[in-house]
C-alpha cells in the first residue's frame, strides 16, 4: 500500500510546476497536494514526515524558481476555501493563507482601511506574504501582522505573535513550518485617501518593473544602503542574455524568461551578476527569490 493512498483524491503526481510559477520554468513536482483544511494538512505531514518526503508549499509562484529537474517531494497548495476566507471585525482582519494578495489589498485600500497601500501590485498570497515579509519601496507586509496561524512538520498548530515572527528585509522566522492564516490590523480614514493611495503606489510599480514579462519580481535584496538594480545597471549588464534568460532593460534587478529559457539560464544570469558587482563594487548580493532544488534544498548561490 502506497503511504499517499489515504489521500488519493487530494494528491496528484508528477504534475508540471512551471505553470504555477510566474516564470513559467521548471520541471515537474513529484506529488502536488491540495489539503481539505488545517487538520488534513496537519495529517499530510506528519505522513511525509514518517516517510522522508521533502515538502515545499506554493503559493502564487511569484518569487520562486524551480529547478529544470524538477521538485522531488510533495509541493502543498493551500487553494480550497478552508484557506481562502476573510473575517473582519472592526480594524482587525483575519485572512487565510491561500487568499491572494493582490485583490485583497485593493478592496481593502478602496474599503478604507489603511495599511495595506504600500502592498498595491504585488503579487503573492497572504502565506506567502509573512513568510518572506512581502513588500517594496513604500512598506512591508509585517507592519500589519499582529499574529500567525502556523501547521508545524510534526503536524501540530501553534499561533505565533508578532514579537516571535522576527520581521526584517524580506525576511521572517517561518521556516518549516506552514503558514495557515494571519491576523491583521489596520486603521480606518477616509476611503478615497486610502483608495488614491493605492493607485498611486500600483502606478508607479507599473512604470517602474517589467510587469507583464515572464519574471519573480526582484532577484536580489538590496545592500545596506544600496539599491542592487541600480549596481546591476552600473556593471553593464542590462540586457545581457544567458540562453533564453536576460536581465531586464526596463528595471536591472528583474531576470526575464523568453520562450526558450531554463531555469538553467536564469541561474548562469544570476551568477554573473554576482560575479561582477562583486568585482566591481566588492559587493555580494544575496538572491531574493527562492531557488528550488530535487531535493527539497535551497541551491547554494544565496
Amino acid at each position: 500500500m502506497n503511504w499517499w493512498n489515504e489521500f488519493a483524491d487530494r494528491v496528484e503526481h508528477d504534475v508540471p510546476l512551471a505553470r504555477l510559477t510566474w516564470f513559467r520554468l521548471g520541471g515537474p513536482a513529484r506529488y502536488l497536494f491540495r489539503p481539505r483544511d488545517g487538520e488534513d494538512l496537519a495529517r499530510f505531514l506528519r505522513r511525509t514526515r514518517q516517510e522522508q518526503v521533502p515538502v515545499k508549499v506554493l503559493g502564487a509562484g511569484a518569487n520562486v524558481l524551480v529547478c529544470d529537474q524538477g521538485f522531488d517531494g510533495a509541493v502543498i497548495r493551500l487553494d480550497r476555501g478552508a484557506f481562502k476566507y476573510e473575517k473582519r471585525r472592526g480594524n482587525l482582519i483575519e485572512v487565510g493563507a491561500g487568499v491572494d494578495l493582490m485583490p485583497f489589498v485593493r478592496r481593502w485600500s478602496q474599503a478604507g482601511l489603511s495599511g495595506l497601500e504600500c502592498m498595491a501590485g504585488i503579487p503573492a498570497t497572504i502565506g506567502g506574504a509573512v513568510r518572506m515579509n512581502a513588500g517594496g519601496r513604500f512598506g512591508d507586509f509585517g507592519g500589519v501582522v499582529r499574529a500567525v496561524d502556523v501547521v508545524l512538520p510534526d503536524g501540530t498548530s501553534e499561533t505565533w505573535p508578532r514579537e516571535r515572527l522576527r520581521f526584517g528585509y524580506r525576511q521572517s522566522a517561518i521556516r518549516h513550518e506552514i503558514v495557515v492564516s494571519a491576523h491583521l490590523e489596520l486603521s480606518k480614514e477616509d476611503p478615497v485617501a486610502t483608495g488614491a493611495r493605492y493607485e498611486q503606489y500600483f502606478a508607479y510599480k507599473q512604470s517602474s518593473q517589467p510587469m507583464r514579462d515572464k519574471s519573480a519580481g526582484c532577484i536580489f535584496k538590496n545592500p545596506p544602503g544600496k539599491q542592487a538594480g541600480k549596481l546591476i545597471d552600473a556593471a553593464n549588464l542590462k540586457g545581457v542574455r544567458r540562453g533564453g534568460a536576460k536581465i531586464s532593460t526596463h528595471h536591472a534587478n528583474f531576470i526575464v524568461a523568453e520562450a526558450d529559457a531554463t531555469t538553467s539560464d536564469v541561474l548562469a544570469l544570476i551568477a554573473l551578476v554576482r560575479e561582477r558587482v562583486r568585482d566591481r563594487f566588492a559587493i555580494e548580493l544575496e538572491v531574493e527569490i527562492d531557488v528550488w532544488s530535487p531535493v527539497g534544498v535551497t541551491e547554494a548561490i544565496v
